[in-house]
């Protein structure tokens, strides 16, 4: 039972990380994206744990995916 309590409460963490993340920019996520792929633990991440962190990267990366490497000017 407390498995599907802490759940919510897990997934709303790693949404806010997506959300802050995101609200820093196109340009600066594609080098969080990168310093996460090297193991980086960024500040917007502190707290989340290692399968936590796995799933913004994906998310993020899921996102960016649009961009395809580069951001309009």
């Amino acid at each position: 039972m407390q498995a599907l309590l802490t759940r919510p409460m897990k997934q709303n963490s790693v949404d806010h990380a997506v959300e802050t993340l995101c609200q820093k920019g196109c340009k600066a996520l594609w080098t969080d994206i990168s310093l996460m792929e090297d193991g980086k633990i960024l500040q917007e991440l502190e707290g989340l744990d290692k399968n936590q962190r796995k799933q913004v990267l994906v998310e993020i990366k899921t996102i960016m995916a649009v961009y395809k490497g580069s951001c309009s000017q």
